[in-house]
């Protein structure tokens, strides 16, 4: 391969070797930008020959609803029933507001600095460059541990799931089915899995409009039964804020208090928009309109789903601790059907947000290679620009699932819900530091936010909240394990490991490799955009009024 330059335009020799994985052939321009972009991450365009790089092969319909449904699974339609039966609805409605108000707050931020600088697995180098080479390194493996663990999650939650149809078939069936299924979308190519994604959400989307109408419409007395119920439930059996462990304002304090580790853990991997940043086509475009919707995914799928599990289901069904409260719903209002068609949505949900983690996951590791932070095996790409041993290597771990088989799978989803809830808040943390530090950085290096792509509202300051209100809820989240009576080794334990684990990597690397915190001054805000800067993506005229509609939704 040889590059050189012509006027004012690097011309890239079109006879690259077959081992030039994951580069496009197409225009000129883009095959120089994305040789560009390898050759500034990797150091040297022969590395990149070597080993491949990853394709931006997502389209803009797969970036946006990545964005609204990719990691929507089990939290909103299984785990949520548990919130209710511990705290009460207005606390799980209000729970879910305010936590959704500091995620916004937080993905805001996000979606500046990756629209600035769209790289794969970005959130670990953003910290890398910003803040410190040691917690680029700590966040990019407590992240691939948060995807491994959300993994097992989903699998789990599915073979609980389908024992409403079978509860005689071994659960490690139907999670080594799973565990085939969500591998197979992932090795074949980037756009394999954005078209798997987009199906996916596109039934998510659906199901939960048609679930929103099915509560309005029972809530009003047209099910089967005839019943009207109002907000029956509110009041009865009651209380609206349930007490937990103290009494009075004190106790329902506590209650509403509780679901905010619930709620952490349904917006968990909400992220993963700026990954699949780095395989976008026209990310200055597409990632901005996914952020911007962002809320409205936050008030329609998770307050106004609220709202519609509160109207349908008592808070004092022992049943929402282990089934899902819309199938609870539908079972009461005798719809005979529909149940099966909630729990088939269920099952696809959950293989959806396992598939989408193992993503996740196997590009962080991609990222932490490029830093240089994980082995270099990771950044081998195939020919269609997939990090096949990323994947490989994240996938191995799904066997952790298994553990459902004897530890018992609602007891091993509790614990692997409390785990994969710190490493989100941890995640989250970061990057508001990260922001933080890079709007510092552009100040330093004189840059005008008039250049900025996308920016984020009230600057610094909503990260500064957003930063505080997730300590907090990591600080406390396993507070019930210290009041009379309640404690618990393993509670303690899955509470609390991921702040020392989080830790151990960043000191791990600090010590290692002597790293220093970053000065804005000298951040390094530039590798990598240039060839980004370099695409010409063509600009798509809508030729009757339905293309336009479909441009307005995407």
């Amino acid at each position: 391969m040889v590059a050189k330059k012509e006027g004012d335009d690097a011309v890239v020799s079109q006879n690259l070797p077959d081992d030039c994985s994951g580069i496009e052939m197409g225009e000129t321009t883009r095959t120089t930008a994305a040789l560009g972009e390898a050759a500034d991450i990797y150091g040297d365009v022969e590395i990149a020959q070597q080993l491949g790089y990853v394709v931006r092969g997502l389209k803009a319909r797969h970036i946006q609803f990545i964005a609204i449904g990719g990691s929507v699974g089990t939290g909103l339609f299984l785990g949520i029933g548990g919130a209710f039966l511990k705290a009460g609805p207005l606390s799980v409605i209000l729970g879910f507001t305010i936590t959704g108000v500091a995620v916004h707050a937080m993905m805001n931020c996000l979606g500046e600095m990756t629209t600035w600088l769209p790289l794969p697995g970005a959130i670990p180098q953003y910290c890398a460059r910003y803040v410190d080479p040691a917690m680029g390194f700590a966040v990019g493996w407590n992240i691939w541990y948060l995807s491994t663990v959300a993994i097992c999650v989903e699998l789990i939650a599915a073979a609980v799931l389908v024992t409403f149809w079978n509860d005689s078939i071994n659960p490690a069936v139907w999670i080594s089915i799973l565990i085939v299924v969500i591998l197979s979308l992932n090795v074949f190519a980037v756009s394999i899995y954005g078209e798997a994604e987009f199906v996916f959400a596109a039934i998510k989307i659906l199901a939960i409009i048609g679930l929103l109408l099915m509560a309005f419409i029972v809530d009003l007395g047209g099910s089967p039964t005839g019943d009207r119920l109002g907000f029956r439930y509110w009041y009865n059996p009651g209380p609206v804020m349930k007490e937990v462990v103290a009494t009075g304002p004190t106790g329902r304090f506590l209650g509403l208090w509780s679901t905010l580790v619930y709620a952490a853990f349904s917006y968990g991997g909400i992220e993963m928009v700026a990954v699949a940043a780095g395989e976008a086509e026209n990310p200055r475009r597409n990632i901005p309109r996914a952020i911007r919707r962002l809320i409205w995914r936050i008030v329609i799928f998770y307050i106004l789903g609220s709202l519609g599990i509160s109207v349908l289901v008592p808070s004092d069904d022992a049943r929402l601790a282990s089934a899902s409260p819309w199938v609870l719903a539908a079972n009461n209002a005798n719809i005979r059907v529909l149940p099966h068609i909630i729990n088939a949505v269920i099952l696809t949900s959950a293989s959806s947000s396992a598939n989408a983690f193992l993503f996740v996951g196997s590009r962080y590791l991609f990222g932490l290679a490029q830093n240089r932070q994980a082995p270099r095996i990771f950044l081998k790409c195939t020919a269609t620009g997939v990090p096949i041993y990323g994947i490989c290597f994240t996938a191995m771990w799904t066997g952790l699932a298994y553990l459902s088989c004897s530890r018992g799978a609602a007891k091993a989803f509790q614990y692997f819900l409390s785990l994969g809830t710190v490493a989100s808040l941890s995640t989250w943390c970061s990057i508001c530091v990260t922001y933080i530090r890079f709007r510092k950085a552009l100040a330093a290096q004189g840059i005008s936010t008039k250049d900025l792509h996308f920016k984020s509202p009230f600057p610094p300051v909503a990260a500064w909240i957003a930063l505080c209100f997730f300590l907090l809820v990591i600080l406390f989240n396993g507070w019930e394990v210290f009041t009379r009576g309640n404690w618990s080794v393993q509670t303690f334990i899955t509470c609390y490991i991921g702040v020392p684990l989080y830790f151990a990597f960043y000191l791990f690397w600090k010590v290692f490799r002597r790293t220093k915190v970053v000065d804005p001054a000298t951040a390094d805000i530039w590798t990598g955009k240039a060839a980004l800067d370099a695409e010409v993506w063509p600009e798509q005229k809508p030729r009757n009024f339905l293309e336009k509609m479909w441009m307005w939704i995407v």
